[in-house]
């Protein structure tokens, strides 16, 4: 809800056209961007009561989401397939304010080249579970996960792009075997047009790593959660930011694309759709 209490959606059309990639990839049919779309905001107005209020932090949070629903055993597609969208609202994900995690580089491999880590599938959160929970069990909030074919570079965590901050540039990790998070999309323009920060998008090598300033997980829910540190075995990784708030630029690119979202700030053309 915007501060003049529109109910606003933010690029679904971005979200429709990941889908369609997605669905080709797991040889599905792709959903019409149009008629996503367009089904985005009939959810979104049917479920208009459960909208969180403007300046409470909570949002509704939208997930759009297709699997095979035919009589099918065996490895191979399936005939039928069903396209739905739950909708539920969710708090504000750092109550107690934006507090910097502690991640690890993980002992397993995310994806492989050539395989299906680009794509918006259940598969690829799957194989993160039994990662995540040794994380938690050893006092860390998320795995890292390198390359798989080299070990060397970064690539991102089990449910996040990384991003990081090095002087005046935004720095991204550029790699086919990644999702491509409209949000960190969305951060790379504020970036560049907003703030008028360099952005790069490149291979990140592991030994880079304490050469940055920030360094940050973006995604849908928290947009941007600040990371302190990074653990790589017996090494430690303490970034110029700190463990108590975040980082000063980190905090402008989050206060200026939640500024977007919520109408604050006045939004590139096609990002926001308005509902009702």
């Amino acid at each position: 809800t915007t501060e003049d209490g529109s109910i606003v959606c933010f690029r679904p059309d971005l979200n429709a056209s990941r889908m369609a990639d997605s669905a080709r990839r797991l040889e599905m049919p792709p959903f019409p961007e149009d008629r996503f779309v367009e089904a985005v905001k009939q959810v979104v107005a049917a479920n208009e009561a459960w909208v969180p209020p403007y300046g409470s932090g909570a949002t509704l949070y939208i997930r759009p989401f297709m699997f095979g629903s035919d009589a099918v055993i065996g490895v191979k597609p399936a005939t039928e397939y069903q396209f739905r969208i739950l909708v539920t609202p969710v708090g504000p994900y750092f109550k107690g304010g934006a507090k910097p995690i502690s991640i690890k580089i993980a002992d397993y491999d995310r994806a492989a080249p050539r395989g299906t880590g680009h794509i918006k599938a259940g598969l690829n959160y799957a194989m993160s579970l039994h990662a995540i929970v040794q994380a938690h069990n050893q006092g860390f909030a998320e795995n890292l996960y390198p390359d798989s074919a080299t070990r060397t570079k970064v690539e991102e965590t089990g449910g996040a792009n990384i991003i990081f901050i090095k002087g005046n540039k935004f720095v991204t990790v550029g790699s086919p075997t990644i999702l491509p998070s409209i949000t960190r999309r969305s951060l790379e323009y504020v970036a560049e047009k907003y703030l008028g920060l360099e952005v790069e998008e490149r291979d990140v090598p592991l030994t880079e790593l304490p050469e940055f300033d920030e360094a940050g997980l973006c995604g849908t829910a928290a947009v941007i959660s600040p990371v302190g540190k990074i653990t790589n075995g017996d090494q430690e990784i303490c970034f110029p930011s700190g463990m108590t708030e975040m980082g000063p630029t980190l905090k402008k690119l989050y206060d200026t694309l939640t500024g977007i979202q919520m109408g604050r700030i006045e939004a590139p053309e096609g990002w926001i759709y308005e509902i009702c």
